[in-house]
């Protein structure tokens, strides 16, 4: 798996503590946060260029994406 950027790995962690829900009420809140640049002032031409793709012909990357930023969130809780 590629070097996942980490302001993208901020705001997907960002999004996940305000909706606390799985897949795809995630994808909603990250598609939200995006749109009202509530993110460090990033919208989706931002966060696209860091490799956070929310176009539905690139949706298979964006969850396996989001999946290894909060499995390894997980990770790190359950070490600590």
């Amino acid at each position: 798996m590629e070097t996942i950027s980490p302001v993208a790995t901020e705001f997907i962690l960002f999004c996940q503590q305000r909706c606390s829900q799985g897949w795809p009420a995630l994808y909603d809140e990250m598609c939200w946060v995006a749109g009202h640049r509530l993110f460090r002032g990033m919208g989706y031409l931002e966060l696209s260029q860091l490799g956070l793709s929310f176009g539905l012909t690139d949706i298979e990357a964006t969850i396996s994406l989001v999946e290894a930023v909060t499995c390894q969130s997980r990770n790190l809780v359950t070490k600590a």
